[in-house]
């Protein structure tokens, strides 16, 4: 009965230590994955979230200043229209 023991001893350390070496292995792939999504996203000139936000308010503040300006401009013409 001893050696039964020992064998199911041995089989769980063999368990043991190929779901660690699994587990190393998938670790490895991951870090690996992300470095080369890393690396093609940095060779696509893609801009972060933050820095589209940043623009994106940017753009909505130079439309508003627009706007105004174009509606002053409307305002001026008609009142020189008005003098004439």
């Amino acid at each position: 009965m001893q050696t039964t023991s020992s064998v199911f001893d041995d089989l769980a350390r063999l368990m043991t230590g190929a779901m660690g070496l699994a587990q190393g292995a998938g670790e490895e792939a991951k870090s690996f994955m992300r470095a080369q999504a890393d690396r093609f996203v940095a060779e696509m000139d893609l801009v972060s979230r933050d820095e589209f936000e940043a623009m994106k308010e940017t753009a909505a503040a130079a439309r508003a200043e627009a706007d105004a300006l174009r509606a002053r401009v409307d305002a001026l013409e008609a009142a020189l229209a008005a003098r004439e």
